[in-house]
């Protein structure tokens, strides 16, 4: 392709309303156009990757079963009326209707559609495993769209949705898509991480986040230094604490005025505040009211919270005056001493539950206990994990300690299980000729957000730098002089035909511009190998070959530029 027939749209200056490094890059570099918040036009450039990234998408897939599909974006309501999402999913779903006022979703997601697919085709179980997929635009309407199309509204996306007679099959594709999954990020060149992961809205109870490792990744990852144990903060756990030490303090209440915070109470006690526990009241289950209660230096997880069955989902905190009213007790002063005559059900985080002679709320204005031991002073109630891990903890698995960073999701893979199949009646024949309910497993790639993803962690202060599986083109021919010199013209238009005629992807720069303004673009748009071609090299008998990923350039005789080309691709 030469540059005077191809719409090279780069620019100098960095968008108005970029925030990062990838949303700067595939502007200036012309892969995309914004158009509206959270909408973007690809063009050429940008949409040559998007093609290398889907074409190593559907290599992987068809290997392990995967065929072909394309849903329609538009979905009926109806459809995700009897799923229970139309009023469950929230505002991110784009609800809009049509001239006889019937109502439709532009599809976030498939999961509906492809369930419908399976209720009308499938009848019996010599027709499993089954894995369907597509590549195609979504839309979710973000309330607050930003980084260019690493949070956007309208978005491209690859769905795969498999069908299984039983949780067995649906474990083996679960793991052949986890490897797929491994093999096609490995491709594109991206340091990345599997973890395990909460289910969200998808539904489901066992899945994994494919997580690129970069420093404005908005998601927090935690893995051991010593294992392959890794998890997203929502999910993942520290190892088990030691077993309750024997009390050595009898219990004491003291005064602490104007102490309402855990920093202020240990601070008057001089008390470390892993030595206090906190209490949070959240709502619980038909308008109850739960206690949690955790060591004073950690921080609760929300997700682990709002899925304990006591808990209500979505987490909601009970505001001062609620339980003042209700429960009679001082906000800032509350303890588990007492707490369960007041009928108030008690979830003790297990590191909590493992401290003795601890300070606490004494449930009256200005007063904490100190010395403090469960069962002898109060119940646990309830143990589970609701905490937040720190960097330093012990791997669950007994392997290291855990590790914090951050990671962009890439790609996310659910078992599903029968939650759809019940919910829109996808049933088959089993081998009894009895009728069961298809088990299900879903597995998404953001394909857009896989570009943003590898320019946050391919890219220098002159521009990207694809990884080679990415890039729009292999190598980029810069001539010097190109209208000018005959010569120049020549060995320029051979070397470009013979290296096409090679299967290499070539970007021929001819335009009338100066070295510096070509070597500058070619650098922004990230091309892996670029030959220079001037008058006093054909002098010498060689062309200039360079790396993107390398600092200096090499000479290499003309009669083996072909080839260099060609082993560094």
């Amino acid at each position: 392709m030469r540059t005077t027939q191809y719409l090279l749209a780069t620019v100098k200056e960095d968008p108005a309303d970029s925030e990062l490094i990838s949303q700067k890059l595939m502007v200036r570099a012309g892969l995309i156009r914004k158009l509206s918040s959270g909408i973007f036009s690809w063009l050429p450039l940008g949409f040559r990757v998007l093609t290398k990234v889907e074409n190593i998408i559907r290599d992987e897939l068809t290997k392990v079963g995967g065929m072909e599909i394309k849903m329609p974006n538009v979905q009926p309501a109806e459809l995700w009326q009897e799923s229970g999402r139309w009023e469950l999913y929230g505002n991110e779903l784009l609800k809009i209707y049509d001239r006889a006022e019937r109502g439709f979703v532009f599809g976030p997601t498939h999961e509906e559609v492809i369930t419908d697919i399976a209720r009308s085709e499938l009848r019996s179980y010599k027709q499993l495993p089954l894995t369907l997929y597509q590549i195609q635009t979504k839309f979710r309407d973000e309330i607050r769209p930003r980084y260019g199309v690493m949070r956007s509204r309208e978005f491209i996306m690859k769905d795969a949705y498999s069908f299984h007679i039983d949780d067995a099959s649906l474990e083996e594709t679960y793991h052949a898509m986890y490897q797929a999954y491994c093999k096609i990020f490995t491709r594109m060149g991206l340091d990345f991480r599997p973890v395990e992961a909460d289910s969200g809205a998808i539904g489901g109870d066992t899945s994994h986040e494919f997580q690129v490792i970069a420093d404005v990744g908005e998601d927090t990852l935690v893995f051991s230094d010593k294992s392959d144990y890794a998890a997203n903060v929502e999910k993942a756990s520290a190892a088990l604490p030691a077993a309750l030490p024997a009390p050595s303090q009898a219990l004491e209440k003291v005064a602490t005025p104007d102490t309402k915070t855990i920093k202020s109470v240990c601070e008057h006690l001089n008390l470390p505040e892993s030595k206090s526990i906190k209490a949070l009241l959240v709502k619980g289950q038909d308008d109850a009211v739960v206690a949690l209660f955790l060591r004073g230096d950690h921080q609760l997880n929300d997700i682990k919270a709002e899925r304990h069955p006591l808990v209500f989902s979505p987490l909601s905190f009970v505001n001062e005056a609620d339980i003042k009213a209700s429960l009679d007790l001082p906000a800032g002063f509350i303890g588990p001493v007492g707490l369960a005559a007041k009928g108030v059900p008690v979830i003790v985080d297990r590191d909590a539950a493992a401290l003795a002679d601890f300070c606490c709320g004494a449930n009256e204005v200005d007063q904490h206990f100190v010395g403090v031991n469960w069962q002898r002073d109060c119940e646990t109630g309830e143990i589970a994990d609701l905490r937040n891990v720190v960097a330093g903890d012990a791997s669950p698995d007994g392997k290291g300690a855990l590790q914090i960073k951050r990671g962009i999701e890439v790609g996310h893979i659910f078992q599903l299980g029968d939650k759809y199949s019940k919910a829109l009646g996808a049933n088959v024949l089993n081998e009894q000729g009895k009728g069961v309910a298809l088990k299900m497993g879903c597995y998404g790639i953001g394909v857009s957000r896989v570009i943003a993803a590898a320019i946050e962690q391919h890219h220098d202060d002159r521009g990207i730098v694809w990884p080679k599986a990415m890039a729009p083109f292999q190598v980029a021919i810069v001539p010097m002089n190109y209208h000018k010199s005959q010569r120049v013209r020549e060995l320029t238009d051979k070397l470009y035909q013979e290296l096409q005629d090679a299967g290499i992807e070539v970007l021929l720069d001819d335009r009338r511009e100066r070295p510096g303004v070509l070597f500058a673009d070619m650098d922004l748009i990230g091309i892996p190998q670029r030959v220079v071609i001037g008058e006093r090299g054909i002098d010498n008998g060689v062309l200039e070959h360079k790396l993107r990923t390398e600092k200096d350039n090499s000479e290499v005789s003309i009669d083996d530029i072909v080839q260099t080309v060609i082993q560094a691709s």
